[in-house]
């Protein structure tokens, strides 16, 4: 009974004009450069059934910027500028997010939202460069920063730690704007608060970006699991519900790291549509 009624309910307490106002908005993605591999990375230990351990890969940053009407939402910050070219961190970067931004007109007090796929490095490099943003991150991703992890750079997230940034802690799948043209989609394992992202666009049509369940074709495509993964049975119930999702709403899949996948959106500045 409840589960038919329901939802009609919830649906006529919204307005036609309401429905009409979130059916208008336009929604756009653009992909950019947030740092590339200083050499070709040896990938043993992104599958831990030996499936890597010949190979290397010159792996890319990915940041992702979404226009939902006069919303902005960066998607993942790529790398440090200051640890470009270390050979610890492994990439380099040629211009900042914020410069990147810039060439779009866009400043980073014009920006609404950061996504963070999770708290690793090669995601949250440039996040404290948008300070008055609503911070979206996983709930156990937040809570490892907060008690600060020692492979947590905590400066990163000082604008939230700090108390004067609004931090939006996600359980589960979030519908950013209510429309599901933007939805943070749980898929743990990588760590415990790793989310991906499904953006609807009008003409391109459903994109479902990875974060970091996986870091590259072959892995995508055999399942690999890292051996720092957080948990190896989440990752691969994550890979199981991924890949349902995007033969369901037939969806170009995007692997953030996979230099071959860079070519899948528009080159910057353009966006897709």
């Amino acid at each position: 009974m409840y589960p038919r009624i329901l939802p009609a309910i919830m649906f006529a307490a919204l307005s036609q004009p309401a429905i009409a106002q979130m059916q208008s908005a336009e929604v756009t993605l653009t992909r950019i450069d947030c740092g590339r591999a200083s050499e070709p990375m040896p990938l043993a230990a992104f599958d831990d059934t030996g499936a890597s351990d010949a190979m290397a890969r010159a792996l890319v940053v990915s940041c992702y910027l979404v226009r939902h009407g006069d919303d902005l939402l960066i998607w993942d910050t790529g790398i440090d500028p200051a640890t470009s070219g270390d050979p610890d961190g492994g990439f380099t970067m040629t211009a900042t997010l914020v410069d990147e931004l810039a060439a779009l007109g866009i400043a980073p007090a014009d920006v609404d939202y950061v996504g963070i796929s999770h708290y690793h490095y090669d995601h949250t490099g440039q996040a404290r460069d948008f300070p008055q943003v609503t911070l979206l991150i996983g709930a156990q991703d937040w809570e490892v920063i907060e008690n600060g992890a020692p492979f947590i750079d905590r400066s990163l997230f000082a604008p939230w730690l700090d108390g004067g940034g609004s931090v939006r802690k996600i359980s589960g799948d979030l519908d950013l704007f209510g429309d599901g043209t933007v939805r943070l989609l749980a898929m743990p394992g990588h760590t415990n608060g790793h989310h991906a992202l499904l953006v609807r666009l009008a003409g391109t049509g459903p994109v479902m970006l990875t974060g970091d369940l996986a870091h590259y074709t072959e892995n995508y495509e055999k399942e690999g699991v890292p051996t720092f993964n957080d948990d190896r049975a989440d990752t691969l119930a994550s890979f199981d519900r991924f890949k349902r999702m995007a033969a369901n709403y037939h969806a170009t899949v995007v692997i953030q790291h996979e230099p071959a996948d860079v070519g899948l959106l528009p080159a910057f500045p353009e966006a897709a549509r």
